[in-house]
C-alpha cells in the first residue's frame, strides 16, 4: 500500500475530511472531526487506525505487525 491508496480508500469514507493540524507532515483523516487514522506523509512506514477496543485486542493477538499506537489510546 501506498499513502496515495490509502487517501483515496479514507477520503471515499463519507463525511471524512483530512488535515495536518499537528504539523506538515502527519496527515489525519477525519470523520465528525474524530480522528480514525492518522499517518507520515514524508516517510509512510505505519499508519495509526481507530477501531471497537474488541476489535483491536482481537487484531493484535492475531496479526504480529499489529501494535498498540505510539502516543495514542491503547483502548482503541
Amino acid at each position: 500500500m501506498d499513502i496515495e491508496f490509502l487517501r483515496d480508500y479514507c477520503l471515499n469514507k463519507k463525511i471524512t475530511t483530512e488535515s495536518t493540524p499537528f504539523d506538515y507532515n502527519t496527515l489525519v483523516f477525519k470523520v465528525y472531526g474524530k480522528i480514525f487514522c492518522i499517518c507520515d506523509i514524508d516517510s509512510f512506514e505505519s499508519i495509526n487506525l481507530k477501531c471497537e477496543p474488541e476489535k483491536a485486542i482481537y487484531l493484535r493477538e492475531e496479526f504480529n505487525g499489529i501494535n498498540p499506537g505510539y502516543h495514542m489510546n491503547k483502548k482503541h
